[in-house]
């Protein structure tokens, strides 16, 4: 099974809001996931990302993959 952490879209039309959530890759985006880690939300200034540290590098050490987009985001943090 090849896991990712990657961002599930929850806002609606023109007002995106996202979820940091850990799913099977063969899953929808929006569909089933494993376990949600945090939140992100690109339309206030600055950009606000929350996340459980603790959670975002336990399931990164047991092999899961960031996206692109939520590996940006977790440098930024810090955690990468």
């Amino acid at each position: 099974m090849a896991v990712k952490i990657r961002l599930r879209r929850i806002g609606s039309k023109g007002n995106p809001f996202y979820r940091v959530v850990v799913a099977d890759s063969r899953y929808p985006r929006d569909g089933r996931f494993i376990e949600e880690i945090g939140t992100y939300n690109p339309m206030v200034e600055p950009s606000e990302f929350k996340i459980d540290k603790e959670k975002a590098q336990a399931w990164i050490a047991n092999g899961a993959q960031p996206t692109d987009t939520v590996k940006t985001l977790l440098k930024k943090e810090g955690i990468l």
